[in-house]
């Protein structure tokens, strides 16, 4: 069954059709004038006339509402695909910074930006391009859900913080997250509608561990980070980093069971033993080996502190770092891995790992986030309901933003367009001229000069978006010099090590050796003897052979 139309719609449809027909009268001379042809089809003079001077229809136009002209999301999609060819789809959020790069290059001030939503907006009503996720491996959860089991550890953690007086702010939760250097994250990117393709990870795979501790109050302990290998690498402490930060080397990358007994005595107690409220401390973990040795229980117990460990499989419930922290960071992490990859820097070793989960902590563990992961778990404050009624969660996107087309300026300087703005104005005028000079329908001349000016457009565009690739060339080369600078010297230590201890031990063994006091006999002596040059043989006649003369003062030489 048809659509029904309503009538402001088919009103419209019936003057498009009058609007064709007197066109074709008027371009095949069956009707002479314009007027005459409005009045014949009872269609407004001004209507036909626009019309008839090349003007498109209402229904043909591009909306106004679009922030970008259509050669501007012509280019962008043309390096969106590009990008995708090369096995780096870009992700919505680079779509959005590339489309305000081509709004910068009108020239306006300050340049117009489109909104959060936009390259969603922007995908949707472009055939050739889609929205995929980037997923590796479909999420899964743990199989034990057992409400009896988890009300159970809810009791639990009430009642052993109602015996011992402890505190929101000595209530801390630990835990290890491991990363593969260059592995990617999942993300949404932008690439063509055909078929998907793989983005490309870095080549290095190597594994990181990294041990994070969040206490209720939404502070963050420095971390500790377990790096693949024997010794410690003098190049991996630089001076960008936090001081405090604890670095350790194991034969696999994990942790250990020295590994956590050192992280406990060196970092965790005397980060925390100024912060203590009240006598105890109340430390949430699971159930990993580490964390259950003998000594391990030892020193908790000698230094005031409860560890409390969660049923087993129920970590992505009850511990608030899965719960709210740790998808975060490595979501932040995998990006700025993603980053430089799409920058040609293929290869990221332990030093671009240290710079990079700065910055993705920076990002991923705010105060009000390890707030909110506590409150999640049912932790601070207690509350067994809080995990057993969030199972199904709903996602809602809100809606986009409207967007209103920036106001341009009306000034003209005749120059050579080197810039999108003066090709604008440039191509404006030319317009203008165009229709002056010409009364009658669209002639060659204009439709060649639209084609030069459509293709001034689409250089300028690409330009832009190539000289923001080339900048972030620069960078990814400038971070590869770097790296080929950076020490490769070995630090002699047994244990991990802090940046500060790291760096103190590198400019001790860059000092100069001081030579010994005591010399030999044979040192002393040498020294003081002057040296003399090697003095000549004496001259030998080659006519008697005897030494001390030569044959043109031979007495024999006669004889």
């Amino acid at each position: 069954m048809p659509p029904i139309r309503s009538e402001s719609s088919q009103k419209l449809a019936n003057q498009e059709g009058k609007v064709l027909l007197a066109l074709d009268d008027i371009k095949n001379g069956r009707i002479k004038s314009i007027h005459a042809a409005a009045k014949l089809y009872e269609i407004p003079p001004s209507t036909l006339y626009t019309r008839a001077h090349g003007q498109i229809p209402r229904a043909e136009k591009r909306p106004t509402g679009h922030k970008l002209t259509q050669l501007e999301e012509d280019s962008l999609t043309t390096w969106i695909l590009s990008m995708d060819s090369r096995g780096a789809a870009p992700r919505p959020a680079t779509v959005r910074e590339m489309a305000n790069i081509l709004l910068a290059a009108r020239g306006s001030n300050p340049p117009p930006t489109v909104g959060k939503n936009w390259p969603s907006t922007f995908v949707q009503r472009r055939d050739e391009l889609r929205s995929r996720f980037s997923r590796r491996y479909d999420y899964q959860r743990a199989l034990n859900e057992d409400p009896k089991t988890l009300r159970a550890w809810f009791t639990t953690v009430q009642r052993v913080i109602d015996e011992n007086g402890i505190q929101a702010e000595d209530i801390y939760n630990f835990d290890e997250t491991g990363f593969a250097i260059g592995l990617i994250s999942s993300q949404k990117v932008v690439t063509r509608a055909e078929y998907y393709r793989s983005i490309l990870q870095p080549g290095n795979r190597e594994w990181v561990t990294a041990i994070e501790a969040i206490c209720a109050d939404g502070y963050i302990l420095p971390p500790c980070v377990i790096f693949k290998g024997k010794v410690a690498i003098e190049g991996w402490f630089d001076d960008n980093l936090p001081r405090d930060w604890r670095i350790e080397v194991s034969t696999n990358g994990w942790t250990t069971d020295e590994i956590g007994l050192r992280w406990l005595g060196k970092h965790f107690i005397p980060h925390t033993n100024s912060r203590v409220r009240g006598r105890f401390r109340l430390l949430i973990l699971n159930g990993h080996g580490s964390h259950l040795t003998p000594l391990f229980d030892r020193m908790c117990a000698e230094n005031d502190i409860i560890p409390l460990c969660m049923p087993s499989h129920s970590s992505h419930l009850l511990q608030p770092l899965d719960v709210g922290c740790f998808a975060p960071l490595k979501k932040a992490y995998g990006r700025f891995v993603s980053d430089l990859s799409r920058r040609g820097y293929n290869h990221i070793d332990k030093h671009d790992f240290l710079i990079d989960y700065q910055r993705a902590r920076l990002e991923a563990f705010q105060s009000a986030t390890i707030q909110n992961s506590f409150a999640a778990s049912g932790l601070v404050p207690v509350d067994a309901e809080r995990v057993l009624n969030k199972l199904n969660i709903s996602l809602r996107t809100p809606s986009p933003p409207s967007s209103r087309p920036s106001s341009r300026s009306s000034e003209f300087v005749p120059e050579t367009p080197k810039t999108v703005a003066q090709l604008h104005k440039q191509s404006s005028m030319m317009r203008r001229l165009l229709d002056q000079r010409s009364k009658s329908p669209p002639s060659p001349l204009k439709l060649v000069v639209d084609r030069i000016i459509k293709g001034h457009y689409l250089t300028l565009h690409t330009l832009a978006l190539l000289m923001q690739d080339n900048a972030n060339l620069r960078i990814a080369n400038e971070k590869i010099v770097k790296k080929s600078g950076r020490s490769t010297k070995h630090l002699p230590c047994e244990e991990g090590l802090t940046v500060e201890e790291a760096l103190q031990l590198a400019a001790q063994l860059d000092l100069p050796v001081e030579e010994d006091v005591v010399q030999s006999h044979a040192e002393v002596e040498l020294p003081s003897q002057p040296t003399r040059p090697a003095a000549r043989a004496p001259p030998r006649c080659s006519g008697c052979r005897e030494i001390g003369h030569r044959i043109n003062t031979c007495k024999n030489r006669y004889i």
